[in-house]
């Protein structure tokens, strides 16, 4: 790292501070100049099945229903609500907590994904997309909302979330790198504080603006 920064011109003992803000930034995970990023591994002692494995077999089997249970159990037993505060501050962002938790869980699926975190597409920027290596597999954009004001419940957020995916085109880069349309499929997530909606979408079958 020392010597990737001193080739860039970058002094290391002003500019280095550890591996894991190079490790977020690297995945999009957006940093304020304030925050803090921290890098664990993380090692399973049992050989017996864990839940968020089977999170992730359900993320990929569009199983919406556990999908809730995981994440509104974890949320409820481990979250503080200094993380998932709903007004937004220099403090706390619940947004950026969750997008990061979701993150952390979907990681594993990079041997047969290419996750993307807060890139361009369409006419905005997505959240997260997992692009599959294999062209025949499907393919997913995800986007995150916390519930305002504007918003009488939490599933007009999650409608929110999966019609901005729509409307902004995120799918773009994904069907100008060849995959089929039947092939991408769309998560929103909606967040009030511990409480957690996923809902999920096919692409609507329309004309789309390739960059």
């Amino acid at each position: 790292d020392k010597a990737n920064l001193s080739v860039l011109g970058y002094d290391p003992e002003k500019y280095y501070s550890g591996r894991s803000p190079l490790e977020a930034l690297s995945i999009g995970v957006p940093m304020k100049d304030t925050d803090i990023a921290l890098r664990c591994n993380i090692v399973t002692i049992s050989e017996e099945d864990v839940p968020y494995r089977d999170f992730l077999q359900a993320f990929l089997q569009e199983d919406v229903y556990y999908m809730n249970e995981y994440m509104n159990e974890v949320a409820g037993r481990t979250f503080s609500f200094f993380d998932v505060a709903n007004k937004p501050s220099e403090k706390a962002d619940p947004e950026r907590f969750y997008h990061g938790f979701v993150l952390g869980l979907i990681v594993e699926l990079a041997g047969q994904y290419h996750i993307l975190s807060n890139r361009e597409s369409g006419f905005g920027r997505y959240d997260v997309m997992l692009e599959p290596t294999d062209r025949r597999q499907k393919a997913y954009v995800l986007e995150f909302k916390i519930k305002s004001k504007r918003e009488a419940t939490l599933e007009d957020t999650l409608k929110a979330a999966l019609a901005q995916i729509e409307q902004k085109c995120y799918d773009a880069e994904l069907i100008a790198r060849g995959i089929a349309r039947e092939q991408i499929r769309h998560y929103g997530f909606a967040f009030e504080g511990k409480r957690v909606r996923i809902g999920k979408m096919r692409h609507i079958d329309r004309d789309i603006p390739l960059p």
